[in-house]
C-alpha cells in the first residue's frame, strides 16, 4: 500500500463506495466458516436517513484516529465499542459505515433493564404453536369448511431470529449490528455476549433436537427475510461490524474489554456541529443557526447538553417569529444533568 491512507476500507466520506470487497482475509483467530451463504440484507431503510440527514455528502468527516479504529475493528473482526456523552454520534456511527460501505440495512439491538441475551439471539413462540395446534384440532374435530386447512405451520413458523441473531446468519458480507446503550443492561448482559461474540455463533436447542428428523428448517430473521437453518446451529461466515454503544454510565468487566476496539467520542466543536446542522436541515438553516451553536457550545462547557437538542431547536426557531427564537432555543435545549 503506497500512501498513508490506503489501507483504510471506511474513509468516512458519506460516499457509497465498493472497498468492502478489498478487506483482507481476518487474522486466523477471528477466521469463521459459517455455510452455506444465505442472501444479503436488504437494502439501507429509512432509519439511516434519519441518522445520517439527506445531505449525506455534508456529514463530518471522523478525525484521523477515529478512522483508524474503526478500521482496525474491520480489519481485526472485532466488535467496536464507542463511548461518549449523549449525542456526540455513537449509534450514527453505525449507520455511517454501513451507508458507506454498501452493507444494507443496520441491525438494531436496543438494550434495556430487562435485555438478556435470548433477546439478541431468536424468540420462539411456543405458547403461539400451541394455541394453532388446539384451534387446528378443534378445526378437525367439527370437520367443517377448511379443516384440512388448518394444519399449523412447522416449528420453524415459530421462530425469529433476532437482531444479533440475523448480524451471525453465514452472509458473504458483513451485516452492521448496533448493540445500543448497553451500559443500560443488566449486569450478565455483558458476560453473556463473551461467547457469543467470541465464537461467531450460536445454537437453537429447539432445532436441534429435530436435527435428525429436520435437518433443515426455515425461520424468520430480524429483516422480516426467511432463512434456511441447518442442524439447529448458526454460524457466521464473514463476523459482523458490531458497534456497542455506552453513555459511561457503568464500566465493563475486562474480559469484554479485552474482546473490543475502544472508541472514545468527545464533544463536538463548531465545525462538527455545523456540519451535522447541514446534513440534516441544508445550508440556509445552518447559516440561521450558527449563533445557536456558538450558545450550545458555550453552555457545553458546564452543562450536559445533546446534539439532537440543537438540532430541534434550529429546525423550529428556522420558522419561529424573531421575537420568539430565542425563547424557544432555551426551552428545547435543557441540560440532561441538572437535580431533580
Amino acid at each position: 500500500m503506497s500512501g498513508p491512507n490506503e489501507w483504510l476500507i471506511y474513509r468516512g466520506t458519506g460516499e457509497p463506495h465498493d472497498g468492502i470487497a478489498a478487506l483482507p482475509d481476518p487474522p486466523p483467530w477471528r477466521d469463521f466458516d459459517g455455510a452455506p451463504l444465505v442472501a444479503p440484507g436488504p437494502a439501507t431503510d429509512s432509519s439511516s436517513t434519519r441518522r445520517l440527514g439527506e445531505h449525506v455528502a455534508e456529514m463530518h468527516r471522523p478525525s484521523a484516529e477515529e478512522l483508524e479504529i474503526v478500521n482496525a475493528a474491520l480489519y481485526l473482526r472485532r466488535p467496536l465499542l464507542v463511548t461518549g456523552n449523549p449525542g456526540t454520534g455513537k449509534s450514527t456511527l453505525a449507520h455511517a459505515v454501513a451507508h458507506e460501505l454498501k452493507l444494507g440495512r443496520v441491525l438494531r439491538w436496543p438494550v434495556v433493564s430487562r435485555t438478556t441475551l435470548g433477546d439478541g439471539l431468536y424468540r420462539y413462540d411456543a405458547i403461539a404453536r400451541l394455541q394453532d395446534v388446539q384451534i387446528a384440532a378443534s378445526s378437525r374435530a367439527a370437520g367443517g369448511p377448511g379443516a384440512q386447512a388448518a394444519t399449523p405451520g412447522g416449528i420453524g413458523s415459530y421462530i425469529r431470529l433476532g437482531p444479533l441473531g440475523t448480524a451471525l446468519l453465514p452472509t458473504a458480507q458483513p451485516r452492521v449490528l448496533l448493540v445500543d446503550e448497553l451500559d443500560k443492561s443488566d449486569i450478565d448482559l455483558p458476560n453473556d455476549l463473551l461467547n457469543v461474540l467470541e465464537e461467531g455463533e450460536f445454537a437453537i436447542p429447539e432445532l436441534e433436537r429435530l436435527a435428525e428428523r429436520e435437518p433443515e428448517v426455515e425461520v424468520l430473521t430480524d429483516d422480516g427475510q426467511k432463512v434456511r437453518i441447518r442442524d439447529g446451529r448458526v454460524r457466521c461466515h464473514a463476523f459482523p461490524f458490531v458497534i456497542l454503544t455506552s453513555n459511561g454510565e457503568r464500566d465493563f468487566p475486562a474480559p469484554l474489554l479485552r474482546r473490543c476496539i475502544h472508541l472514545e467520542l468527545g464533544q463536538p466543536d463548531h465545525k462538527r456541529l455545523a456540519t451535522v446542522v447541514r446534513a440534516h436541515l441544508g445550508e440556509e438553516a445552518a447559516r440561521a443557526g450558527d449563533d445557536l451553536i456558538a450558545r450550545f457550545l458555550e453552555r457545553s462547557r458546564s452543562e450536559l447538553l445533546a446534539a439532537d437538542q440543537l438540532l430541534n431547536a434550529i429546525h423550529l426557531t428556522h420558522q419561529a417569529a424573531p421575537t420568539s427564537r430565542d425563547r424557544l432555543a432555551d426551552l428545547l435545549i435543557q441540560r440532561l444533568d441538572r437535580p431533580r
